[in-house]
């Protein structure tokens, strides 16, 4: 049969294809807004036939009606990055959380994971036989790889991409064809501080610099501050809509890329459909599994790459926590350590974590004496480069542990100094000096 009539004969309803689902399978699922939400959503409402089904996904979109209560005999969700709609059920117990650094995870579903089912969705077949993965590669190709079953929702509104991102007609078990606009994160408000941190994040941008950037206001304000750089590059793990005007202008041009010179690479996408739109069938962008795209010593092969993340808070010491409130897991680990420790290894190359110098609403500090009690230590102290608030720069590469204190109670924000500046002198034994810190 040509790749046609292979299509046609797999062609079902989605209650057909997740009739397949057995008890006791391991189900991933597609990441982020590349999730398969009308599969998903027939794997619910079917709930009744079958028992202890194991979901395994990184960051959700959809309802996550399978955490809810009253789901457990059906489902019991294995996070290897927890969201909106799961963290709740993690710290209740109706979940379980893996950690794991990103670039691993295709890993899991190789070796330590067995895949049961995946559940992903793509384009419908280009005139080749090829449907293409869209918005996420990164974990989502090695598990439709590795699985016993493959389920695809297919929709003619996801965006065709380009590099890893094409899987074979042949190689999906069962097609449903549902058309539904992609999940859409809007982009968020940047307010005074944001753009103060993203002020202070550009001078430490060069030109000819490879960014990998994040999602939210921060990274979008770095974004509105770079419009008078040149020759910029991406190699990020995630692009979202920030650097869409950035690539028209031609500030981000790839043509100083060391490494996939002229091209844009990732490994998935969230935004608006204007970034889908402007990804859709753009030879100039591409996207690879992430065990690619995260890979240390990949990210280092990038000449002076710049990451930027963030986090929920900041040690003394230089601890970095990125992932949980206490003991409560809030997010995970991500690419963030895949990041820091390629770009401090590349050439030139800078890692920044930029913040917010407090939360909630100024009520809290997020640079701390010492970390909350079961927070987790998400970058170490060792691989943390530069730490970036609306109040300034610190730079901890060199520097020893007073000197880190110092720089980061000099950024911290003014009215947690005092609380700050006692714990450093009971530590350190000596009394708080503000200027013994080299100059960046």
């Amino acid at each position: 049969m040509n790749w046609k009539e292979i299509y046609q004969s797999r062609l079902v309803s989605a209650k057909e294809a997740v009739s397949h689902i057995k008890s006791g399978d391991r189900v991933v699922i597609g990441h982020a807004c590349a999730e398969p939400q009308y599969l998903v959503d027939a794997m619910v409402e079917n709930r009744e036939m079958y028992r202890d089904v194991e979901i395994v996904h990184m960051v959700p979109m959809g309802k996550c009606d399978y955490v809810k209560p009253g789901m457990e005999s059906y489902f019991r969700h294995n996070a290897i990055f927890a969201g909106g709609g799961t963290r709740d059920a993690i710290y209740e117990g109706r979940a379980d959380f893996t950690p794991c650094c990103f670039s691993r995870v295709p890993k899991l579903f190789e070796r330590y994971l067995p895949v049961d089912v995946a559940m992903i969705q793509v384009t419908p077949p280009d005139k080749y036989g090829n449907c293409s993965l869209g918005l996420s590669v990164d974990y989502t190709k090695a598990a439709a790889k590795n699985a016993r079953l493959v389920i695809a929702q297919v929709n003619d509104q996801m965006p065709y991409t380009y590099g890893d991102s094409r899987i074979p007609v042949d190689d999906i078990d069962l097609f449903v064809e549902k058309s539904m606009p992609m999940p859409e994160l809007k982009p968020r408000v940047i307010g005074e501080v944001e753009k103060k941190i993203g002020e202070y994040c550009a001078t430490l941008i060069e030109d000819g610099a490879t960014l990998q950037l994040g999602i939210g206001a921060i990274p979008d304000a770095v974004c509105t501050c770079l419009h008078d750089k040149r020759d910029l590059g991406l190699h990020s793990e995630l692009i979202s809509d920030g650097v869409v005007d950035l690539i028209e202008e031609g500030v981000i041009n790839n043509s100083r890329k060391t490494l996939n010179p002229g091209k844009s690479i990732a490994t998935f996408l969230m935004g608006t459909r204007k970034l889908y739109d402007f990804v859709d069938h753009n030879p100039d962008f591409e996207l690879y599994p992430v065990d690619i795209v995260n890979n240390p010593d990949i990210i280092m092969k990038n000449n002076n790459m710049i990451s930027i993340n963030s986090c929920v808070e900041v040690d003394l010491m230089g601890q970095v926590d990125s992932e949980s409130v206490g003991d409560k897991q809030i997010s995970g680990i991500g690419g963030q350590v895949n990041f820091v420790k390629g770009a401090v290894n590349s050439p030139g190359g800078k890692s920044i974590i930029a913040m917010a110098s407090t939360a909630a609403k100024g009520t809290i500090s997020k640079i701390v004496p010492q970390l909350e009690k079961g927070a987790v230590i998400t970058t170490l102290r060792t691989d943390v480069d530069y730490i970036v608030t609306e109040y300034g720069i610190a730079r901890l590469t060199g520097h020893t542990l007073r000197q880190r204190a110092t720089a980061l109670i000099n950024i911290a924000h003014p009215k947690f100094r005092p609380e700050l500046i006692k714990a450093f002198e009971e530590r350190f034994h000596r009394p708080f000096d503000p200027n013994c810190v080299a100059s960046l």
